[in-house]
């Protein structure tokens, strides 16, 4: 919930779109990223469509953890929500990358390289929906 004087209720539609874009995005990533790590462009796919399942739960339950919390919009708040989703992700991506490799010590390259890549594409995700009105119901005011 947005707190402002003036507020909009926020449609579990807007984040389902966010989840599967930011899906269609974070996969990318994923399967480019393994791909070089690894070497291997069918490990790459692997760990890439693996996760989608899995990282679509993960969002959807993020994005409605945090319509509950009372932080205003802000870029401040863009900024903590790109934090605590990519302490998810990254945590989603070793496991998985180390399940599908057999080994830790890819699973945790590919984690930390995409620590980076993944932070800013979140960011500039969040931002781009930031100025997207889809999924806004009714203003309502306080």
């Amino acid at each position: 919930m947005l707190v402002a004087s003036t507020m909009r209720k926020i449609s579990a539609k807007r984040h389902i779109a966010k989840t599967i874009t930011w899906r269609i995005i974070g996969t990318l990533d994923t399967i480019v990223l393994s791909w070089i790590i690894t070497g291997n462009p069918l490990m790459g796919l692997k760990i890439g469509f693996t996760e989608v399942i899995t990282k679509m739960i993960l969002y959807y339950l993020h994005e409605r953890m945090w319509l509950r919390l009372p932080i205003s919009e802000s870029r401040k708040r863009h900024i903590f929500k790109t934090l605590t989703w990519r302490l998810v992700g990254t945590t989603d991506t070793v496991i998985l990358s180390w399940i599908i490799s057999g080994n830790p010590l890819t699973g945790f390259k590919i984690g930390l390289v995409e620590v980076v890549t993944k932070m800013i594409l979140y960011y500039l995700h969040e931002r781009t929906w930031y100025k997207i009105n889809f999924g806004f119901n009714k203003k309502i005011t306080s």
